[in-house]
């Protein structure tokens, strides 16, 4: 099975935020509509469903890529969790400057203020960064490299 390796592995990396995200989106919509959180949480659902799954798939394109040329030396060849947790070095900033831009995230300071109501100290975020990074790894090692396998382009 060695047709079109790029579109299985851009389906087996979009596989993961296709359920975790409409998942993500019933629990908002709970807090939102049956909780009555007062800040606009659909706008926080924007970002990750439009953006999230497409970069998945791109950066299992990326991945695979980069083992196709393992034996050239300028070309870097990580395991895929390693590989995917380098992805919210690049998620993160995105969407943090994506929510400044728009007016979403004000930085204070004493930590960063979203839609001028939920406030997280700066404390927090590096302890939450580090848990995404090891979620990322965890998920990209297990799931995704589950994937690759099943699909024959690991």
């Amino acid at each position: 099975m060695n047709t079109h390796p790029y579109l299985r592995a851009y389906l087996a990396g979009v596989f993961v935020p296709t359920l975790v995200l409409p998942l993500l989106l019933t629990l908002f919509i709970v807090l939102r509509i049956v909780l009555q959180v007062p800040f606009p949480i659909e706008q926080a659902m924007i970002f990750p469903m439009a953006v999230v799954p497409s970069l998945f798939g791109l950066w299992n394109m990326l991945w695979l890529k980069s083992h196709a040329c393992a034996h050239e030396p300028r070309c870097p060849h990580l395991p895929i969790g390693v590989h995917g947790a380098v992805l919210p070095l690049v998620l993160m900033p995105l969407g943090a400057t994506t929510a400044y831009c728009l007016g979403v995230l004000v930085l204070g300071s004493h930590g960063a203020t979203w839609f001028h109501a939920f406030e997280v100290p700066y404390v927090l975020i590096a302890p939450c960064f580090l848990a995404a990074l090891a979620g990322y790894y965890l998920v990209w090692k297990y799931i995704v490299g589950f994937l690759n396998r099943m699909l024959g382009i690991a």
